[in-house]
Protein backbone atom coordinates (compact mmCIF):
# COMPACT_ATOMS: atom_id res chain seq x y z
CA UNK A 1 0.00 0.00 0.00
CA UNK A 2 2.89 2.49 1.19
CA UNK A 3 4.69 1.47 -2.28
CA UNK A 4 1.49 2.35 -4.50
CA UNK A 5 1.04 5.34 -2.48
CA UNK A 6 4.36 6.54 -3.06
CA UNK A 7 4.01 5.39 -6.90
CA UNK A 8 1.45 7.86 -7.39
CA UNK A 9 3.38 10.29 -6.81
CA UNK A 10 5.22 9.89 -9.60
CA UNK A 11 3.34 12.51 -11.59
CA UNK A 12 5.07 15.29 -9.79
CA UNK A 13 8.52 14.72 -11.14
CA UNK A 14 7.19 15.05 -14.68
CA UNK A 15 5.25 18.10 -14.15
CA UNK A 16 8.00 20.04 -12.16
CA UNK A 17 10.70 19.22 -14.73
CA UNK A 18 8.00 20.68 -17.23
CA UNK A 19 7.70 23.87 -15.15
CA UNK A 20 11.37 23.99 -14.32
CA UNK A 21 11.63 24.08 -18.43
CA UNK A 22 8.87 26.90 -18.81
CA UNK A 23 10.45 28.69 -16.19
CA UNK A 24 13.96 28.65 -17.86
CA UNK A 25 12.10 29.66 -21.34
CA UNK A 26 10.24 32.42 -19.12
CA UNK A 27 13.65 34.02 -17.79
CA UNK A 28 15.15 33.66 -21.26
CA UNK A 29 12.56 35.75 -22.92
CA UNK A 30 12.53 38.10 -19.87
CA UNK A 31 8.93 38.11 -19.57
CA UNK A 32 8.95 39.06 -15.85
CA UNK A 33 10.59 42.74 -16.97
CA UNK A 34 8.22 42.54 -20.09
CA UNK A 35 4.81 42.15 -17.77
CA UNK A 36 6.10 44.54 -14.76
CA UNK A 37 7.52 47.73 -17.80
CA UNK A 38 4.19 47.53 -18.71
CA UNK A 39 1.91 47.53 -15.25
CA UNK A 40 4.90 50.28 -14.26
CA UNK A 41 4.67 51.92 -17.43
CA UNK A 42 0.64 52.31 -17.34
CA UNK A 43 1.03 53.83 -13.88
CA UNK A 44 3.11 56.59 -14.98
CA UNK A 45 6.31 54.85 -14.25
CA UNK A 46 5.59 54.99 -10.54
CA UNK A 47 3.92 52.44 -8.31
CA UNK A 48 1.02 54.76 -8.35
CA UNK A 49 -1.56 51.67 -6.70
CA UNK A 50 0.58 50.56 -4.35
CA UNK A 51 -1.05 51.89 -1.22
CA UNK A 52 -4.76 52.31 -2.77
CA UNK A 53 -7.71 51.80 -1.06
CA UNK A 54 -8.43 48.62 -3.42
CA UNK A 55 -5.31 47.23 -3.78
CA UNK A 56 -4.21 47.93 0.06
CA UNK A 57 -6.10 48.02 2.40
CA UNK A 58 -9.46 46.05 0.53
CA UNK A 59 -7.13 42.91 -1.38
CA UNK A 60 -3.92 42.91 0.32
CA UNK A 61 -4.99 43.40 3.63
CA UNK A 62 -8.54 42.13 3.45
CA UNK A 63 -7.04 39.08 1.69
CA UNK A 64 -5.47 38.27 4.43
CA UNK A 65 -8.19 37.91 6.88
CA UNK A 66 -10.32 36.40 4.36
CA UNK A 67 -8.31 33.19 4.13
CA UNK A 68 -7.17 33.21 7.80
CA UNK A 69 -11.06 33.71 8.49
CA UNK A 70 -11.69 30.28 6.04
CA UNK A 71 -8.58 28.46 7.63
CA UNK A 72 -10.10 28.91 11.42
CA UNK A 73 -13.72 28.04 9.66
CA UNK A 74 -11.47 24.53 8.55
CA UNK A 75 -10.26 24.20 12.07
CA UNK A 76 -13.35 24.83 13.99
CA UNK A 77 -15.36 22.14 11.86
CA UNK A 78 -12.29 19.65 12.43
CA UNK A 79 -13.16 20.12 16.08
CA UNK A 80 -16.41 20.29 15.92
CA UNK A 81 -16.01 16.79 13.25
CA UNK A 82 -14.47 14.79 16.55
CA UNK A 83 -17.88 15.32 18.45
CA UNK A 84 -20.78 15.99 15.60
CA UNK A 85 -22.32 12.74 14.12
CA UNK A 86 -22.94 14.94 10.88
CA UNK A 87 -19.57 15.88 10.64
CA UNK A 88 -17.84 12.19 11.50
CA UNK A 89 -17.17 11.25 7.91
CA UNK A 90 -15.47 14.29 6.97
CA UNK A 91 -13.21 13.94 9.46
CA UNK A 92 -9.99 12.93 7.87
CA UNK A 93 -11.30 15.54 4.46
CA UNK A 94 -11.28 17.83 6.70
CA UNK A 95 -7.91 17.33 8.17
CA UNK A 96 -6.56 17.24 5.03
CA UNK A 97 -7.75 20.55 3.58
CA UNK A 98 -6.70 21.96 7.21
CA UNK A 99 -3.77 20.29 6.33
CA UNK A 100 -2.64 21.13 2.84
CA UNK A 101 -3.71 24.60 3.43
CA UNK A 102 -1.28 24.85 6.46
CA UNK A 103 1.58 23.21 4.85
CA UNK A 104 1.38 24.95 1.72
CA UNK A 105 1.39 28.71 3.34
CA UNK A 106 4.22 27.63 5.90
CA UNK A 107 6.41 26.39 3.05
CA UNK A 108 6.08 29.24 1.27
CA UNK A 109 6.73 31.60 4.17
CA UNK A 110 9.83 29.70 4.62
CA UNK A 111 11.38 29.77 1.37
CA UNK A 112 10.81 33.50 1.43
CA UNK A 113 12.98 33.57 3.92
CA UNK A 114 15.73 31.26 3.13
CA UNK A 115 15.88 33.08 -0.98
CA UNK A 116 16.47 36.35 -1.09
CA UNK A 117 15.06 38.19 -3.80
CA UNK A 118 13.62 41.72 -4.24
CA UNK A 119 10.39 43.08 -5.48
CA UNK A 120 9.94 45.07 -8.34
CA UNK A 121 9.84 47.96 -6.56
CA UNK A 122 12.96 47.69 -5.19
CA UNK A 123 14.86 48.21 -8.41
CA UNK A 124 16.70 50.57 -9.97
CA UNK A 125 14.48 50.01 -13.26
CA UNK A 126 12.10 50.72 -10.96
CA UNK A 127 12.41 53.71 -9.13
CA UNK A 128 14.25 51.36 -6.29
CA UNK A 129 17.74 51.88 -5.17
CA UNK A 130 18.56 47.61 -5.66
CA UNK A 131 19.97 45.95 -8.96
CA UNK A 132 18.40 42.55 -10.29
CA UNK A 133 19.84 39.42 -8.87
CA UNK A 134 18.43 36.22 -10.31
CA UNK A 135 17.35 32.91 -8.68
CA UNK A 136 20.17 31.30 -9.63
CA UNK A 137 22.60 34.23 -9.73
CA UNK A 138 25.53 34.84 -6.75
CA UNK A 139 24.15 37.25 -4.17
CA UNK A 140 26.72 39.60 -2.99
CA UNK A 141 27.38 39.31 0.99
CA UNK A 142 26.96 42.93 1.44
CA UNK A 143 22.98 42.89 -0.06
CA UNK A 144 20.53 43.56 2.44
CA UNK A 145 18.56 40.52 2.52
CA UNK A 146 14.82 40.61 0.84
CA UNK A 147 11.48 38.21 1.26
CA UNK A 148 10.30 38.76 -2.17
CA UNK A 149 9.78 34.83 -3.30
CA UNK A 150 7.74 33.12 -3.80
CA UNK A 151 4.59 35.59 -3.30
CA UNK A 152 3.42 34.86 0.20
CA UNK A 153 -0.05 37.23 -0.37
CA UNK A 154 -0.92 35.06 -3.31
CA UNK A 155 -0.21 31.58 -1.54
CA UNK A 156 -3.36 32.92 0.65
CA UNK A 157 -5.13 32.09 -2.36
CA UNK A 158 -3.18 29.54 -3.92
CA UNK A 159 -3.52 27.12 -0.74
CA UNK A 160 -7.31 26.62 -1.40
CA UNK A 161 -6.36 24.45 -4.06
CA UNK A 162 -7.06 21.62 -2.00
CA UNK A 163 -10.62 22.22 -2.06
CA UNK A 164 -10.53 20.62 -5.72
CA UNK A 165 -8.74 17.76 -3.88
CA UNK A 166 -11.30 17.75 -1.10
CA UNK A 167 -14.20 18.24 -2.81
CA UNK A 168 -12.96 15.72 -5.55
CA UNK A 169 -13.14 12.86 -2.09
CA UNK A 170 -16.06 13.51 -1.01
CA UNK A 171 -18.43 16.05 -3.58
CA UNK A 172 -17.06 14.93 -7.27
CA UNK A 173 -19.56 17.28 -8.72
CA UNK A 174 -18.13 20.34 -7.15
CA UNK A 175 -14.25 19.45 -7.53
CA UNK A 176 -13.94 21.88 -10.41
CA UNK A 177 -16.21 24.95 -8.41
CA UNK A 178 -13.24 24.45 -5.85
CA UNK A 179 -10.53 24.60 -8.17
CA UNK A 180 -12.05 27.77 -9.71
CA UNK A 181 -12.39 29.04 -6.12
CA UNK A 182 -8.51 28.26 -5.29
CA UNK A 183 -7.45 29.58 -8.41
CA UNK A 184 -9.30 32.96 -8.28
CA UNK A 185 -8.80 33.67 -5.20
CA UNK A 186 -4.88 33.05 -5.99
CA UNK A 187 -4.73 35.28 -9.27
CA UNK A 188 -6.81 38.07 -7.44
CA UNK A 189 -4.27 38.21 -4.47
CA UNK A 190 -1.38 37.35 -7.21
CA UNK A 191 -2.82 40.54 -9.44
CA UNK A 192 -3.12 42.57 -6.80
CA UNK A 193 0.48 42.07 -5.83
CA UNK A 194 1.86 42.44 -9.27
CA UNK A 195 0.05 46.16 -9.30
CA UNK A 196 1.50 47.51 -6.15
CA UNK A 197 5.00 46.37 -7.13
CA UNK A 198 5.19 43.66 -4.59
CA UNK A 199 5.80 40.51 -7.08
CA UNK A 200 6.57 39.50 -10.60
CA UNK A 201 4.71 37.10 -11.97
CA UNK A 202 7.14 33.87 -11.73
CA UNK A 203 7.06 34.62 -8.27
CA UNK A 204 3.09 33.62 -8.48
CA UNK A 205 3.81 30.82 -11.03
CA UNK A 206 6.40 29.45 -8.53
CA UNK A 207 3.59 29.78 -5.69
CA UNK A 208 1.32 28.05 -7.80
CA UNK A 209 3.52 25.20 -7.88
CA UNK A 210 4.22 25.00 -4.41
CA UNK A 211 0.57 24.92 -3.27
CA UNK A 212 -0.49 22.50 -5.93
CA UNK A 213 2.32 20.25 -5.03
CA UNK A 214 1.28 20.36 -1.31
CA UNK A 215 -1.84 19.55 -2.22
CA UNK A 216 -1.23 16.49 -4.54
CA UNK A 217 1.10 15.25 -2.30
CA UNK A 218 -1.10 14.89 0.65
CA UNK A 219 -4.38 14.01 -1.08
CA UNK A 220 -2.32 10.72 -2.23
CA UNK A 221 -1.55 9.99 1.61
CA UNK A 222 -4.64 11.31 3.58
CA UNK A 223 -7.21 10.89 1.14
CA UNK A 224 -9.33 7.88 -0.31
CA UNK A 225 -9.69 7.20 -4.11
CA UNK A 226 -11.15 9.47 -6.03
CA UNK A 227 -12.14 11.54 -9.38
CA UNK A 228 -9.26 13.83 -11.09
Amino acid sequence: MRTAKLNSLKPLVTVWLLFLAAMSVFSVLGIDFSLADFIYHLQGNTWAWKDTLITQDILHKGGKWLSLAMGLATLLLLILSTTATRLKDYRTPLFYLFSATLVSALLVATIKHLVSMECPWDLIRYGGERNFIGLLDIRPPVMPASACFPAGHASAGYTWIALYFVLAATLPRWRWAGLVLGLGLGLTFGITQQLRGAHFLSHDLWTIMICWTVSFALSRFLLPPRVH
